[in-house]
Formats: structure tokens, C-alpha cells, sequence
């Protein structure tokens, strides 16, 4: 049983948390592209994937934790320091998705939506400007910088459990 829900467990990593690393990761350069020439249809509809992709597969990810604690209990090592570790170091990846991560591409997906409307409705295209609550998000590139920072942190914070999960400081196979 404990291979099997390892299995599963790794699986659940790969299929749920890969492809919210990529996404995350593609958005702030996406969103610039999108912000730079708001008639662009294609540059908005990219994003609005993009951004999808992160939050259900951001849903699905809760199956990582949860197989990994049922795993954990199986393998009887759920007060080893370095799978507290790892739960720790999931948690604040969970927030920081939650809460910086994801509501940033909201932000600027709105502002893209906003700069494509008011694009369409004549705005000089080649400023970037926009109207509304989108005009502070739209004009400054920071709050992709600032996205892709966050987006980083989630990602390294993947990785350093990754990293735990592999090299398992103070187990008995031999690894």
C-alpha cells in the first residue's frame, strides 16, 4: 500500500503542481506582451489560459499534500525533521500562490481586459493607456516584476521540497 500511495503521490506532484510552475512562470512576460499592445486578442486570450491553468490546477494540488501525508503515515515517518520540513515549506508555496501569486494575474488579467476594451474603444494603442482602476496595474511594469518574483519563490520553494523528498536527510535507504 505504501508503494502505491507514493505512486500516487508523485503523480499528483508532477500532474498537478508541473504544470502551475510553467504557467505561473509564462504569465508576467505574457502579460507584459498583452499590456504592451492591448488590441492583441491573442496576446488577452493566452493570458486568460494561462492564468485558468494556474488556478485549477492550483485546485487539483491539494491531492499532493494530502497523498503525501497518507504516504507519510504509512511509511511511519511523519516525525522525521525533514518531511516537517517539507510540509512547512508546501504550506507557504500553498500561500503563496493563494495569496500573491494568483491574485496578481487577476489584477493584471483585469487590466489587460480593461486595456483591450478601452483599446477597442479608440485609446491610443501605442501608449498603453487605460482608464480606470487598470490605468496603475496597465502603466507599471513592476507589478509583473513584482509577479514574477512571487512566481519564483513558489517555484524554488517546489523545488527545495522536491530536493527534501529525494534526498531524505537521516534515511535508512542509503540515498
Amino acid at each position: 500500500m505504501t508503494k502505491f500511495l507514493l505512486v500516487l503521490h508523485v503523480l499528483a506532484a508532477i500532474v498537478a503542481v508541473g504544470p502551475v510552475a510553467v504557467a505561473a512562470s509564462m504569465f508576467p512576460p505574457s502579460a507584459r506582451r498583452a499590456l504592451a499592445d492591448p488590441g492583441d486578442q491573442r496576446a488577452a486570450e493566452t493570458l486568460r489560459l494561462l492564468h485558468r491553468i494556474c488556478r485549477v490546477y492550483a485546485g487539483l494540488g491539494i491531492a499532493v499534500p494530502v497523498l503525501g501525508f497518507a504516504t507519510a503515515m504509512s511509511m511511519g515517518v511523519l516525525d522525521d525533521a525533514w518531511l516537517i520540513a517539507s510540509m512547512a515549506l508546501t504550506g507557504i508555496a500553498a500561500a503563496v500562490l493563494l495569496a500573491l501569486v494568483l491574485p496578481r494575474q487577476e489584477e493584471l488579467l483585469e487590466a489587460v481586459e480593461a486595456a483591450d476594451g478601452t483599446a477597442a474603444a479608440g485609446a491610443d494603442a501605442t501608449t498603453g493607456a487605460t482608464t480606470g482602476a487598470a490605468t496603475g496595474v496597465a502603466t507599471d511594469s513592476r507589478v509583473t516584476v513584482r509577479l514574477a518574483m512571487f512566481t519564483g519563490i513558489f517555484n524554488l520553494l517546489w523545488a527545495t521540497v522536491t530536493i527534501l523528498m529525494i534526498v531524505r536527510p537521516g534515511s535508512t535507504t542509503g540515498a
